[in-house]
């Protein structure tokens, strides 16, 4: 599998195909680039139920920063992002499709884990929606869960 292919909505899709999401995300999240291995070890270690990819609307995705205005824990100027934002956005405009982002669904709420760039750059290229895979705690949450919609 070729690097562009390993970490794409396609590839997610096609490990829930198998029921292998879990080891998706590990995988994506321990990879170059995303370099989170201890996010990844945190989010599959526990037990988890993953649904996805599913396209998610960009202001019901809860972030750790973002623009004035979003649910965000702490909100960030347009000027203050780094410049891999803006270079992400100019790719999605020309047709770029970014890794789907990983939220956990917790107190009825999507906590953005990882793609906080790429959910910026989304926005800042005029998406509403991030294309997303979504942890949870039990199976009966999983399989009552509805995707909101933008």
């Amino acid at each position: 599998m070729d690097d562009v292919h390993e970490h794409s909505v396609e590839s997610a899709r096609e490990a829930a195909g198998r029921d292998d999401l879990d080891k998706w995300v590990r995988a994506f999240l321990a990879s170059p680039g995303s370099d989170n291995a201890e996010l990844a070890e945190q989010l599959t270690d526990e037990t988890r139920w993953w649904t996805g990819p599913l396209e998610l609307p960009l202001d019901q995705l809860n972030r750790l920063a973002g623009p004035p205005g979003a649910p965000v824990i702490e909100e960030i100027h347009e000027d203050e992002w780094r410049d891999d934002v803006d270079d992400l956005a100019r790719k999605i405009e020309a047709g770029f499709e970014p890794p789907p982002v990983v939220a956990i669904y917790r107190n009825d709420q999507l906590v953005l884990e990882d793609g906080n760039h790429r959910v910026e750059a989304l926005r800042r290229a005029g998406r509403t929606e991030a294309w997303g895979v979504v942890g949870f705690e039990d199976a009966a949450a999983r399989d009552a869960f509805e995707p909101p919609t933008a």
